[in-house]
């Protein structure tokens, strides 16, 4: 090979690390001698030059998260295979080469290893908007650019038991005497009943819960399509007045769900000190009650899909959970509609029950209260829960009656 002279730049330090380049390239087995390239000429940029621009373009424009995501990408990927290339070297053949090393490394799933394809076919589409390229390699003919990749079955609380077990465990942890986190059990009540994001219920405050008209608004959100309005439903409602009612910090500028020194909480904060404590002591819960334990893979957001899950079993159609969900791809919304519409009669009138506020006492404790079987009729004064037992008869100035809900 030969790479030029000292007018070019080149030094023998340079040359050297050329060298290490290349024979690492051959050692992966993704080398191609320059003749077999396509002729380029020299102004053309390097794939790394041109991807770092790319990326620094819209740093301003893109989550953290996501920045993290698509350097992660590049940095350990797509960089690896491609950053001596220059931009026209970079054909549908080289595409192809690039997906069959990645299948014979065996580091990412096929799933993985599509959205890097995918990062590469946005990156490619701006060079081709400005004619670095004659065409976008990875649009030609997509889908034999990507792998067939498994689709996952969504992971959601299938059971009304698990929805209870999942809200008693919060309020047992609450309850802890030197709890140093409160509000466990309006938190994942939200994430259930609301579907809001981990980052959206965190960033809500009082002046956004419009209990009156039923009425959540999502303000702080990631995508445009995330700002919406979340209806309320009638068990969500109860556990949001309970909630407020317990607190003394509960102004229309005050968080909903602070941290105890009353700051945001932030994702992480969520994960170990809510979600995670919650999804074991659950698991205890439903052992104990003779009960199918919780799916792998709890988390914040698997409760979103549980919330989707409810809408559908409760006849709404899929626009309308969308809007919900604050999506714009119908097709997670329809996988979610075809596990939830395959659940038996006997699942969708429990899981009805618990949404509806009718049926929390029975199932939190495996139906064992006495005069309970083969009634509905569960929220007598003396069987409601404490905190749903308080608002029947408080009546306090800002608040409806539980009883006078539609």
């Amino acid at each position: 090979m030969t790479l030029g002279g000292a007018a070019d730049g080149w030094t023998r330090a340079k040359a050297e690390a050329e060298l290490r380049h290349v024979l690492a390239d051959v050692e992966r087995g993704i080398w191609v001698p320059d003749t077999e390239r396509a002729a380029v000429a020299p102004a053309s940029p390097t794939f790394h030059e041109f991807a770092s621009d790319w990326l620094e373009a819209r740093r301003a424009e893109l989550r953290e998260s996501t920045i993290a995501d698509y350097t992660w990408q590049l940095s350990n990927h797509l960089l690896a295979f491609f950053h001596r290339h220059r931009l026209p070297q970079i054909t549908v053949a080289e595409v192809d080469r690039y997906r069959a090393f990645k299948v014979r490394d065996q580091v990412l799933s096929a799933e993985s290893i599509n959205k890097t394809i995918t990062r590469l076919g946005q990156i490619l589409a701006v060079a081709e908007e400005r004619d670095l390229i004659p065409r976008n390699p990875v649009r030609v003919n997509t889908r034999n650019r990507k792998l067939k990749a498994k689709r996952k079955r969504p992971i959601y609380l299938e059971a009304a038991e698990q929805i209870v077990a999942m809200i008693d465990a919060a309020t047992e942890l609450d309850a802890k005497p030197g709890a140093r986190t409160a509000g466990r059990r309006a938190l994942i009540a939200t994430l259930v009943f609301a579907g809001l994001r981990i980052g959206e219920a965190t960033a809500l405050k009082w002046r956004d819960i419009d209990l009156a008209n039923g009425r959540i608004s999502v303000r702080d959100s990631k995508t445009a399509a995330g700002v919406r309005l979340v209806d309320v439903l009638p068990a969500l409602r109860d556990e949001l007045l309970s909630h407020r009612h317990a607190n003394a910090n509960a102004g229309p500028d005050d968080l909903v769900f602070p941290t105890s020194t009353g700051s945001r909480r932030d994702k992480d904060n969520a994960r170990e000190r809510v979600i995670r404590p919650v999804v074991a002591h659950a698991d205890e819960l439903l052992s104990q009650r003779g009960h199918e334990p919780l799916p792998d893979g709890v988390s914040a957001h698997k409760l979103r899909h549980t919330f989707a899950s409810i809408l559908f079993l409760r006849g709404e159609d899929p626009p309308y959970v969308m809007a919900q969900l604050g999506h714009t791809d119908p097709a997670f919304t329809l996988r979610v509609y075809a596990h939830a519409m395959g659940r038996d009669a006997g699942d969708k009138e429990r899981l009805t029950a618990v949404v509806d506020g009718r049926d929390w006492a029975p199932l939190g404790t495996a139906g064992s209260e006495e005069g309970s079987e083969g009634t509905n009729d569960h929220f007598t004064e003396t069987k409601k829960p404490p905190h749903l037992r308080r608002f029947l008869t408080m009546g306090a100035a800002g608040f409806e009656p539980a009883t006078s809900r539609v």
